[in-house]
């Protein structure tokens, strides 16, 4: 009777971490893919979330492979005004994520440059992290937008 307790409690979590694996659980955190730096990339930006009204992009930093929260993580973003490419400090800033890994940012809705959409340039940063440069595809007519980066730990 121990035994048949003992396999079905063993089936059991088989059972559960499949289910998790499948579902997209820790197993679907996969690093984010780099970008190009932008130009004019800086990353000595301000720190405040909130460059001008029109568009919030609010997200989570993540940890590559069990998906656990990134705290302490600095996010540094820059974009083009409504008016095109034109980077000033007042089109800088930074967030320190929560201890959940969540950040929020508002700025002005960026214009597109020529043959690329508009778009937010991050830099995130984290010492036990490797550094990753990505940027955020803002679509047409969005004021606001949601974004997972999964940052791949330093070994």
């Amino acid at each position: 009777m121990v035994r048949v307790l003992v396999c079905l409690a063993a089936a059991a979590s088989v059972g559960a971490v499949l289910a998790v694996a499948s579902s997209g659980g820790s197993a679907a955190c996969k690093p984010t893919a780099g970008d190009v730096p932008g130009p004019f990339e800086r990353i000595d930006a301000p720190r405040r979330a909130k460059i001008g009204p029109g568009h919030v992009l609010s997200g989570r930093v993540l940890r590559a492979g069990d998906c656990a929260p990134v705290s302490r993580a600095l996010v540094v973003f820059w974009q083009a005004g409504p008016n095109g490419y034109v980077y000033r400090p007042r089109g800088r800033g930074s967030v320190l994520t929560d201890r959940s890994g969540r950040f929020r940012i508002e700025g002005p809705v960026p214009a597109s440059s020529g043959l690329r959409p508009p778009h937010i340039h991050m830099a995130v940063i984290h010492p036990d992290y490797e550094e990753l440069l990505t940027r955020y595809v803002v679509r047409r007519g969005a004021t606001s937008g949601r974004m997972r980066i999964v940052l791949t730990p330093l070994l």
